[in-house]
């Protein structure tokens, strides 16, 4: 099992898996991105709005289920890239023989795993550190990822130092964690800002971090304690 840091333009991403799929990985990104920026040239408000947007019928997959997660978390389409790209990349790992890969774009992991593994949640600047999610042996797709007012490039209209959601739909992981990132403005708001999750069953879980303060929603993997290594966090160099 390698796990190795790549970038492809300004996607970077870690993927563990046997060697052998490494580059099915990333032929799988590198069409994914050239089929968005392709799109993004043909209507550039695409990238940019932080409302739901529609597409043709015909846009590319990458596209297409982008605008569907973001249309049920009522985010942007951007907010679901990271999480749609490292989705489909897995998908063609799977259907190359992969059953043990993990892609972390950018904090937005994609995982399918033939034995347990921990997933740390990292909170940039807050004191809750050293925890994770167990997962045990899967056969399908699931997402873990997570929006951060405190950590990385990504834009979030909230204050939150982690705002992690657990879905089989990669796509409506990301932009979900993106809503609940936006709605996390103080330690008080943790008490709501979850709730427009009833409404999306697709989400299985979520954890929501900011400062001295962590709430949970839903049904979540088991929380357990992890010595995280804090270098393996996929981010720019």
């Amino acid at each position: 099992m390698l796990a190795k840091k790549y970038r492809v333009k300004e996607t970077i991403v870690t993927v563990t898996a046997d060697e052998r799929y490494h580059p099915v990985c990333l032929a799988s990104i590198g069409r994914s991105r050239g089929d968005l920026e392709r799109h993004i040239l043909e209507d550039p408000f695409f990238k940019v709005t932080f409302e739901p947007y529609q597409c043709h019928a015909d846009a590319p997959e990458v596209v297409r289920r982008m605008v569907r997660a973001s249309a049920r978390a009522g985010v942007g389409p951007m907010a679901a890239v990271a999480g749609t790209i490292a989705w489909l990349a897995l998908e063609d790992m799977v259907k190359a023989g992969c059953t043990h890969g993990i892609i972390d774009n950018g904090g937005d992991i994609a995982l399918i795993n033939d034995h347990s593994v921990v997933v740390g949640i990292y909170a940039g600047p807050s004191p809750i550190k050293n925890l994770g999610l167990e997962i045990g042996p899967r056969d399908r797709i699931l997402g873990i990822c997570t929006s951060s007012a405190t950590v990385g490039p990504s834009i979030s209209l909230g204050n939150s130092d982690a705002a992690l959601i657990v879905s089989d739909d990669v796509s409506l992981a990301d932009a979900a964690a993106t809503a609940l990132g936006n709605r996390i403005v103080d330690k008080e708001s943790l008490a709501t800002a979850f709730d427009f999750l009833k409404d999306i069953p697709e989400v299985d879980g979520a954890v929501g971090i900011i400062g001295d303060r962590m709430a949970t929603y839903g049904k979540l993997p088991r929380i357990v304690r992890a010595d995280v290594d804090y270098e393996k966090i996929t981010r720019g160099d």
